[in-house]
C-alpha cells in the first residue's frame, strides 16, 4: 500500500472564488462599465466639497437633501422608447445613483450650495469655526 502526501493549500478557495466572481460569474457583466464615483474633500477647513461625477444623468434626474447629519444625493434617470415598427412594445432602461454622507458637525447646513455642469455634481457645505478649548480656573474653597 503506498501513501502520498498532499500538500495542503490554504488559498486554493480564494482563486476558485475570484474565478467564479470575476470571470465566470457575477461580475462578468460590469466588465467595462464606469461606475460614478463621488469626491470628497475639504478646502482649507472652510468648506467641506462633495463632488460627485454624473456623466450620464441630467439636472432634473438628481436630488441633493440634508437629513439627520447626513447629506444625501440620489440620481435616477429613466428611459422609454416606443417603436412601432420593432416587434417590441415598449423599450425601458433606467440607472440610479445614491450616496450619504455624514457632516462634521460644524457643517452650516443652511448654506449649503449645489451645482451641476457637464456630468458634475458639486456640493459645497460651507464650516464654522469649530469651538476652542477655554482654560477654567479652579479656585479653592
Amino acid at each position: 500500500m503506498t501513501r502520498s502526501i498532499v500538500r495542503f493549500d490554504p488559498f486554493s478557495g480564494l482563486e476558485a472564488l475570484r474565478r467564479d466572481l470575476f470571470d465566470d460569474g457575477l461580475l462578468r457583466g460590469l466588465r467595462g462599465v464606469s461606475l460614478p464615483t463621488t469626491d470628497v474633500y475639504t478646502e482649507d477647513d472652510k468648506a467641506l466639497i462633495v463632488e460627485a461625477h454624473l456623466p450620464n444623468f441630467e439636472e432634473k434626474d438628481i436630488t441633493v437633501n440634508v437629513d439627520g447629519g447626513q447629506l444625501i444625493i440620489q440620481a435616477d434617470r429613466h428611459e422609454k422608447e416606443e417603436d412601432k415598427k420593432k416587434n417590441y412594445v415598449v423599450r425601458e432602461s433606467s440607472s440610479s445613483f445614491y450616496r450619504s454622507i455624514a457632516l462634521p458637525d460644524q457643517a452650516d447646513d443652511a448654506g449649503i450650495t449645489a451645482a451641476f455642469e457637464n456630468g458634475l455634481l458639486k456640493v459645497t457645505v460651507p464650516l464654522t469655526q469649530a469651538a476652542t478649548p477655554r482654560k477654567i480656573a479652579i479656585t479653592g474653597a
